[in-house]
């Protein structure tokens, strides 16, 4: 809400004040470091032999295995991609310095890269995710403390420090009991960017919860029953129009000014929308029962990672709570928007997207990635459960099927997906 007020100058001029510099703002910083590439060089990366692997019913939705920098520059020349992608979400390696492996003990994928081999290596990507973003786009990506502050600097430079949205801290997991002296580790980080300043933007709302709902909305409306709570019509800031009069009998405080014209204020009165207090200070209510809820904050504390709550899962690691990926496809898409994943994993993503409508891209090199979203599309998740020792998995029914995407690869990568493919064909044969 606008105040008014400048907030550059000093208003008591009696006061000393001090001849400092204004900052220019027309420098930005940015990372310097040994291997980082010109833009037009990666802008001209190699391009991938894509080679279709297996035919859906549709062409919407595709899912790449390979090496995602090489199909990223190939999708550049598409024009049904390039410019039109909505939505991106990734959750890259972290720089981690390991190796993981799936719950049955299989390798997934590695994170060895560090240090500004890691920078370049993302910074490639989203120089080129850039690209296919639509104008009106977002991109989310998803970091812990090793390195989100440097890609913050990286996502500067290549979305525009003004195109930041913002800094969201999640919470991963219940509370640590550490041995080693330092806090708890249960946080990592979300960085929003917005390729303009318009963008898709569907405002997200916890809902309320009945003790919240009772300390914030504490009065009920005589004869409705409706409950409410009191809040102030006038707001910081003089105005000289409608909103700067005198309203039944009053003038707003000093330095405010009325929130509506007071014909506006008059209408709301007769509604019985204004509560006058016994010493005849006015105030509005507003109603619970037309709240769509709490507007989310940048700090989300329901949205723990798959394997650290009883929720359904794939089995393969750092997979992320589906409930997240609503909140982020919901807020910055529509539907039949294009929402692209080029670290697809165990396809959370492209599975979330699908029950929204949105169309998907994904893209992962790692066999056990694709071989996992596959077996996710044919049998659905599991409940997490007690996984040692237990004999029967109640898998949740499958959203969607192999034959509603297309399957893509890059052609020297061929061979490792023929035994996938032949599998998948026998079980459409028998469904």
């Amino acid at each position: 809400m606008a105040s008014g007020l400048s907030k550059t100058k000093w208003h008591d001029t009696s006061l000393p004040t001090f001849n400092l510099p204004i900052a220019d703002t027309s420098i930005d910083v940015d990372l310097s470091y040994q291997g980082k590439k010109s833009i037009p060089e990666i802008l001209s990366t190699k391009k991938s032999n894509i080679s279709l692997t297996w035919q859906g019913k549709t062409t919407t939705n595709r899912l790449y295995y390979g090496n995602n920098l090489s199909i990223l520059a190939n999708l550049l020349e598409d024009e049904k991609i390039r410019g039109k992608v909505q939505l991106i979400y990734i959750d890259p390696p972290y720089a981690t310095k390991g190796v993981f492996q799936t719950r049955s003990q299989k390798d997934a994928y590695s994170d060895l890269l560090e240090g500004s081999h890691y920078i370049e290596f993302l910074r490639e990507r989203l120089i080129i995710l850039r690209e296919l973003l639509a104008p009106n786009g977002s991109i989310y990506v998803h970091l812990d403390e090793n390195m989100a502050f440097y890609i913050k600097v990286i996502m500067d430079e290549v979305f525009g420090k003004n195109n930041f949205r913002n800094w969201i801290t999640r919470k991963k997991c219940n509370p640590k009991n550490y041995t080693r002296k330092t806090y708890g580790d249960i946080s990592d980080y979300i960085l929003f960017y917005t390729k303009s300043d318009e963008y898709v933007w569907n405002r997200a709302y916890d809902k309320w919860t009945d003790e919240k709902a009772l300390k914030e909305y504490s009065y009920v409306e005589e004869g409705t029953g409706r409950r409410y709570k009191k809040v102030p019509i006038h707001a910081p800031g003089t105005r000289n129009g409608e909103t700067g009069k005198m309203w039944r009998g009053m003038m707003p405080p000093t330095g405010k000014h009325w929130q509506y014209t007071p014909e506006t204020l008059d209408a709301m009165d007769a509604r019985g929308e204004i509560f006058w207090s016994s010493n005849g200070n006015p105030r509005r209510k507003v109603y619970l029962d037309e709240s769509e809820g709490i507007p989310a904050q940048d700090i989300w504390l329901d949205y723990k990672d798959a394997h650290n709550q009883n929720i359904e899962i794939t089995g393969y690691p750092t997979e992320k709570n589906p409930n997240l990926l609503k909140r982020i496809i919901e807020a910055s898409s529509n539907a039949d928007d294009l929402v692209l994943d080029c670290f697809s994993g165990s396809g959370t993503t492209l599975e979330v997207a699908s029950q929204l409508n949105r169309k998907w891209i994904g893209i992962d090199n790692s066999h056990e990635a694709i071989k996992t979203t596959l077996n996710r599309f044919a049998n659905g998740t599991e409940p997490m459960g007690d996984y040692v020792g237990k004999k029967t998995k109640t898998k949740s029914m499958p959203l969607f099927r192999i034959t509603d995407f297309e399957l893509y690869s890059e052609t020297e990568r061929n061979k490792e997906l023929d035994e996938l493919v032949k599998q998948w064909r026998e079980w459409i044969a028998d469904s």
